[in-house]
């Protein structure tokens, strides 16, 4: 499939399917977004396969009560014969805490069809804000990777602004 509007339809159920599982806290839904062998890098983190992202999200779901992610509209490149995309993205966080935030940032994606249906096959989430809505919180810089169709190397790690906050490698005991 290569119409852009059909890859564009395609792009916006792939991040409807991945809102939808987020907001369920669906660690298999979110997982089964990217292809069998697709990367997701987060916060200093590079998970690789379908078992690794679900086991991470799982754990970070775990932690929130609810979060609605909602998309930008994707801006669409063909590179190298791949579709990518660059996305902006706001997420309202509620935590199991009860404590809450908003996020401001981008995801860039390398995008696969599987029979006929798009996934991830690599995926790198920069935080731009975290902190209230008044945008009075903390601000993150990244590299500027140039107007599209500029996407960051495939072993760019993003900043880790998250994993204390996740809680990831501390103990569930």
């Amino acid at each position: 499939m290569s119409d852009l509007a059909a890859v564009h339809a395609g792009v916006k159920q792939l991040h409807a399917r991945y809102t939808d599982a987020v907001w369920r806290k669906d660690a298999a839904a979110f997982a089964d977004c990217f292809a069998e062998d697709g990367e997701w890098r987060i916060s200093g983190l590079a998970m690789k396969g379908r078992a690794e992202i679900a086991e991470t999200i799982g754990r970070i779901l775990g932690r929130m009560h609810r979060v609605l992610f909602s998309y930008g509209d994707p801006v669409l490149s063909l590179v190298d014969g791949q579709w990518c995309a660059r996305v902006m993205v706001n997420e309202r966080v509620a935590w199991a805490d009860g404590k809450t935030n908003i996020s401001i940032g981008r995801y860039y994606e390398r995008l696969v069809e599987e029979a006929g249906v798009w996934r991830f096959g690599w995926r790198l989430f920069e935080l731009h804000y975290r902190g209230p809505p008044d945008l009075t919180g903390e601000w993150f810089e990244h590299p500027d990777y140039g107007p599209p169709p500029g996407m960051p190397p495939l072993d760019a790690l993003a900043l880790d602004t998250s994993a204390a906050k996740w809680q990831l490698g501390v103990s569930e005991a």
